[in-house]
């Protein structure tokens, strides 16, 4: 594009002039390293003041990670608080089982008592009859049961009016069981004693 003005003293610079443009030289060759170094310098600086200041508050910061937010236990209290002391409950125990009181064994001579023998042996059912009597009890009867195999002593009785009476032959035949059945309530006697493989009179 040609030029309407005419030259002056900054179109003819000499050519051993070490400036480009009219105020500055070239830039020195090493001058962007001392930048980066001050640079990376100041950053060192910085980072190890903060490093100091959370040392100094570590007891005021939570570090944990994003995700374990949730997970984290609670910071400790500045008061400590009491343990409440577990206390038993009545669900923690199983319930107590709720049985009828025992009724008390008694002897009452007005009642009748059947012997029956369900042992092989003889005259075990007499023998077991001599000894209720001398208790205090009536014997009507005794005989053989149906069977001889028969395992353990029981005294049968066929109203629940009759238990502390059937508790009360218990007391003369140590290992018998008492049992509330109508089996024998139609021998007419109030009592039934079945002599089982147990007795040892």
């Amino acid at each position: 594009m040609p030029r309407n003005t005419p030259n002056d003293r900054f179109d003819s610079l000499p050519h051993s002039v070490d400036r480009v443009g009219a105020h500055r030289g070239p830039a020195k060759k090493g001058r962007g390293w001392i930048v980066l170094a001050w640079a990376f310098g100041a950053t060192v600086l910085l980072v190890g003041a903060g490093v100091a200041v959370l040392f100094l508050q570590n007891d005021k910061l939570n570090f944990s990670a994003p995700g374990a937010a949730s997970s984290a236990a609670p910071a400790a209290s500045a008061t400590p608080t009491a343990t409440p002391e577990p206390t038993e409950t009545a669900a923690a125990e199983p319930p107590a089982e709720t049985t009828a009181p025992v009724p008390e064994a008694t002897v009452d001579p007005s009642l009748s008592v059947t012997v029956l023998n369900g042992t092989p042996g003889t005259g075990v059912a007499a023998a077991v009859g001599e000894t209720l009597t001398a208790a205090g009890w009536t014997v009507d009867d005794t005989g053989d049961a149906d069977s001889e195999d028969v395992a353990t002593t029981i005294v049968y009785y066929s109203d629940a009016a009759l238990e502390p009476a059937a508790r009360g032959v218990l007391a003369s035949l140590p290992g018998a069981e008492t049992r509330l059945s109508d089996e024998f309530s139609g021998n007419g006697a109030s009592l039934t004693v079945v002599v089982g493989n147990d007795y040892a009179g």
